[in-house]
């Protein structure tokens, strides 16, 4: 599914042969991703795919359905470019999606013309290991009080607020480094208030995959 977004893995001298440094950014060579908000007409409705506007191009109907980037109706607000979190998970290894920790900070999203992409950070995982998997998450913290992906996914779950989560891949380490590309997808929120806790965001992630188009 989908952040908008894409996480580099590189090993960079400057951390040690302890580290991996994780970029996260929102394009990466000739790929060019978005993230967009809830349906105006549906908010339970979850899409993920290529739309028009990224590279290379899609047909996921992102503004046929409603939809909006994220930051394109400016800085604060609901779905503003500041009040929207993104952060990754990340656990060395072949992992299952419940050992997936946050790593690094959280990060914010552009304005104008780049809406809808994440402002780049910077993180590290420790170890060397062969392959990591990583999944891509994204909320709207717009109240202020889900400034970690640990309450915000709470909240979720219990219908709270929208969120996003990407499907967790498997990226091979290759000479100390890798890339990921996550692809487009927008916010959406959960119909029903859930027990299931963070270990079973897998559920969460299986309700967006049948709503997609």
């Amino acid at each position: 599914m989908l952040l908008g977004g894409t996480i580099v893995l590189t090993a960079l001298n400057l951390f040690g042969q302890g580290s991996v440094a994780i970029v996260f950014t929102s394009h990466s060579g000739t790929a060019n991703d978005h993230i967009w908000g809830p349906s105006a007409t549906d908010p339970y409705l979850s899409l993920l795919g290529a739309g028009s506007n990224d590279s290379p191009s899609g047909t996921t109907p992102y503004q046929a359905d409603g939809m909006t980037l994220i930051g394109a109706n400016g800085i604060g607000g609901q779905y503003g470019a500041a009040t929207t979190f993104a952060q990754f998970l990340a656990a060395p290894g072949v992992a299952p999606e419940s050992s997936l920790v946050p790593v690094g900070p959280t990060t914010t999203f552009h304005t104008g013309g780049a809406a809808g992409q994440i402002v780049q950070i910077t993180a590290t995982l420790s170890g060397q290991p062969a392959e990591v998997t990583v999944m891509g998450v994204v909320w709207d913290n717009s109240s202020g009080v889900y400034p970690t992906w640990t309450q915000a996914s709470v909240a979720w779950l219990d219908g709270g607020i929208a969120a996003a989560a990407d499907v967790p891949q498997v990226i091979p380490i290759s000479l100390g480094g890798g890339t990921y590309v996550m692809g487009s997808f927008n916010l959406y929120l959960i119909p029903e208030p859930s027990t299931i806790p963070l270990a079973g965001l897998g559920a969460a992630a299986l309700l967006a995959r049948r709503r997609q188009k």
